[in-house]
């Protein structure tokens, strides 16, 4: 397949976005079918891109595009493998679910909701396709760019609150990545992703130094946005304030943070990286994905609203992640990637499902979620037990409800479960860290169950004066299709797991990757 393919997954939504602004407030159905001709497009793209980098020998093939023509040292290149194939398909499939759900009444509270989504997939697929620091420096204030407007989409003192909150913090680790990437380049002449790995096994003394504080600041940077504690604080309250579809897609946002710091701890940390570089900063990253497993736990059994629930496990998921990272294993890097896809769709439908069991224009105090009385036990003693219908819109949101925290908690017979399953098995091989990781997932998957199922009676069973807000069919389809794409995963196993296996084997051998990028017609670097 030609390399050029590469660019589509952002040239398409930077033209749709385009369209959409120069349309501005008029042709809202012609907005609509755009946005949903680009996500479509994006999903076709991406999965086209996937049966390029999944070669039949098993290696997989590596899709280099270099514009321009120059040499690897100065050009800029796009990448395409297992790994960003994966992530590309994840992000189009997640924008094209959650499509219809924003198209409803979330849409109208502002002109540029449509363009401002395309524009966050931009920065996400450049992200995930870019093979140098530079543009992923770009890539991440374009997405950061929209996601400025998103979060602050539909007003109100609260989001206005959260979301100024948030570009603070944001804007905080955009000069950290910026510091990172010049020291970067000040010692090695470049930031292309590939040669770096060629040049770092060759450093030492002061030049290595000076490269580990930039891989260092960049590593701060991506954590922040990867949501570790303790410079995730802002995480909760600007997603639990975001309105839903803003959120769901948000669940990914993490996962990019996550993605870079997998990429460049393998592709520039690895096995081969030389003395003193091997694996480095993994003993933190593996420390701090501990503490974000343990505070996203307690912030779950805490949350007494479903956003701030729903955002505090994106906290657990991010902890489990990098956690999992940190311990530079192959098999367990391909439970995370499982882990990584069922958490992404899982939690969007999570955050999807909270705008239609609670309204989210109401009052500050309302819809709260009350602490556990075991003295309201009584009440219940003499009450009537004789069958309640309940109407259908009702039932179908308790069974995703449901599902959401069976997913969530890892539990079966979902893929929430295989996924946990395929991460865990292998951590017991890997020390005394690897035991703490592994006991504090469980327990994360026990306070997720103890707090879904806290929420869960109190909203379908308990309280009998919870105002269910109107739910449209195409919100509910929205969910319905996250839920269900999990439900496949349940048994077609056999697919996706051989390509994580193999994806996490090309990433732990990264030079495959290296030969591709430097054998476009570049030199050699010294």
């Amino acid at each position: 397949m030609n390399g050029a393919l590469a660019i589509a997954p952002i040239l398409i939504p930077l033209a749709a976005a385009a369209v959409q602004v120069l349309l501005g407030i008029r042709f809202r159905r012609f907005r609509a079918g755009l946005s949903f001709l680009s996500c479509l497009a994006l999903v076709v793209v991406a999965a086209m891109l996937m049966a390029a980098a999944a070669a039949p020998d098993g290696k997989g093939t590596t899709l280099v595009y270099n514009l321009g023509n120059w040499p690897a040292r100065f050009a800029i290149v796009l990448v395409v493998d297992r790994l960003s194939a994966l992530m590309l398909l994840l992000t189009a499939v997640l924008a094209l679910a959650v499509l219809p759900y924003a198209l409803g009444r979330w849409q109208r509270m502002g002109p540029y909701f449509q363009p401002l989504v395309q524009l966050l997939l931009v920065g996400y697929n450049g992200a995930f396709l870019t093979g140098d620091l530079f543009n992923l420096f770009v890539f991440f204030e374009v997405l950061l760019a929209a996601s400025y407007g998103l979060a602050l989409h539909g007003s109100g003192a609260r989001r206005v609150g959260a979301g100024l909150h948030y570009i603070a913090i944001n804007l905080t680790a955009s000069m950290l990545f910026l510091v990172g990437v010049g020291l970067i380049f000040g010692v090695t002449g470049t930031v292309n992703m590939a040669v770096l790995a060629h040049l770092v096994p060759g450093l030492t003394g002061t030049p290595r130094a000076l490269l580990h504080a930039g891989a260092a600041l960049l590593g701060l940077a991506f954590l922040i946005k990867a949501a570790a504690w303790p410079v995730g604080f802002w995480l909760p309250r600007t997603y639990s304030a975001a309105i839903p579809p803003v959120a769901a897609l948000f669940a990914a946002m993490t996962k990019l943070g996550v993605y870079v710091i997998l990429r460049l701890s393998l592709l520039l940390f690895g096995a081969a990286a030389g003395p003193g570089s091997v694996h480095f900063g993994s003993d933190w990253l593996l420390g701090l994905g501990i503490l974000t497993l343990v505070v996203g736990s307690i912030g779950m059994l805490g949350a007494r609203e479903l956003g701030k629930l729903a955002a505090y496990s994106v906290l657990v998921s991010s902890g489990t992640l990098l956690g999992a990272v940190a311990l530079h294993s192959p098999a367990v890097t391909a439970g995370a990637l499982a882990y990584l896809v069922i958490s992404v769709l899982g939690i969007a439908a999570f955050f999807l499902l909270t705008g239609l069991v609670v309204p989210r224009e109401t009052p500050e105090g309302a819809a709260q979620l009350e602490p556990y009385d075991p003295a309201i036990d009584a009440l219940f003693a003499a009450e009537d037990e004789r069958r309640v219908t309940s109407p259908a819109p009702v039932v179908i949101l308790a069974a995703s409800f449901f599902a959401c925290g069976l997913l969530l908690a890892g539990l079966p017979p979902l893929a929430g479960f295989v996924a946990k399953f395929a991460l865990l098995a292998p951590m017991l091989d890997h020390g005394p860290g690897a035991t703490v990781l592994f006991a504090l997932i469980i327990t994360a998957g026990l306070c997720t169950v103890i707090a879904m199922a806290r929420a869960g009676i109190q909203i379908f069973w308990a309280d009998a004066d919870w105002e269910f807000p109107h739910v449209e069919a195409r919100e509910t389809v929205s969910v319905v299709g996250l839920l269900g794409l999990c439900l496949v995963f349940t048994f077609v196993v056999a697919a996706p797991w051989n390509y994580l296996a193999a994806t996490a084997n090309q990433i732990h051998a990264p030079a495959h990757y290296i030969h591709a990028v430097l054998g476009q017609g570049a030199e050699t670097p010294p």
